[in-house]
């Protein structure tokens, strides 16, 4: 298994005051260094999260969910720690699940390990089940190779490789970036099963505005892809 010193969890947030005080404290019971970069929040986060024992980052303003990845992945590696589980602030992604990442990594050589939801896909809302789907198969057709859940933020990277890697996108297609840039930089991405929690939290993703940017970003990844000679 992966050692616990090695691996630190980076948790970004935007106004998640309700969550992340018991999300960081449950997180602590199984990797001690939690990192959690405050997107801008205009709520009790950063208080919350420094409460429950982690260290904390800011953004002044909101930058997006890929640029506080970023913020947090940075910090990462300049504290030379060898891995990052990034996860999401609003309890949908269960602490518990956590030794499931540590031990694929300690057991198999990969640059990513992602939560795979599909195993238990009746548990997700029907339209969020299907886009998943959809959106799973395009990004599939770009890594060239094939994906299981395309959108799962709960993630397990190799900072060594994600150092490398020509990460631009700083908004929610930062899922779907990380998982193509680490595919065509030859990286093995492997899937662990993790529980499905839905509750009544609602999504932060701008239903015009995020999903134009998404088309941005696989539009300019298909034509770089194609520029390469991948098909």
């Amino acid at each position: 298994m992966l050692s616990r010193e090695q691996c630190v969890v980076v948790i970004p947030c935007l106004n998640e005051a309700a969550t992340i005080g018991p999300l960081v404290q449950q997180v602590r019971d199984f990797l001690p260094h939690v990192l959690v970069v405050d997107d801008g929040s205009r709520d009790d986060t950063v208080a919350q999260a420094e409460a429950a024992g982690a260290r904390v980052l800011r953004h002044r303003q909101t930058e997006g969910k890929g640029a506080a990845l970023t913020t947090g992945f940075r910090a990462a590696v300049d504290a030379q720690f060898a891995w990052a589980l990034a996860m999401d602030g609003d309890g949908q992604h269960s602490p518990a699940d956590i030794p499931k990442f540590l031990e694929l990594a300690g057991r198999e050589h990969a640059g990513m390990i992602v939560g795979n939801r599909m195993t238990a896909a009746h548990r997700m809302p029907w339209l969020r089940r299907q886009v998943n789907r959809w959106l799973t198969h395009l990004i599939s057709n770009l890594a060239g190779c094939p994906l299981a859940d395309s959108q799962c933020g709960f993630r397990l990277l190799d900072l060594s490789v994600w150092v490398g890697l020509p990460m631009a996108s700083r908004h929610f297609e930062i899922e779907s970036e990380l998982l193509v840039q680490f595919a065509r930089a030859g990286q093995a991405i492997r899937f662990v099963p993790i529980k499905v929690i839905y509750k009544e939290e609602q999504s932060k993703i701008h239903p015009v505005r995020d999903t134009l940017r998404w088309w941005r970003w696989w539009w300019l990844t298909k034509q770089a892809v194609r520029r390469s000679g991948r098909k």
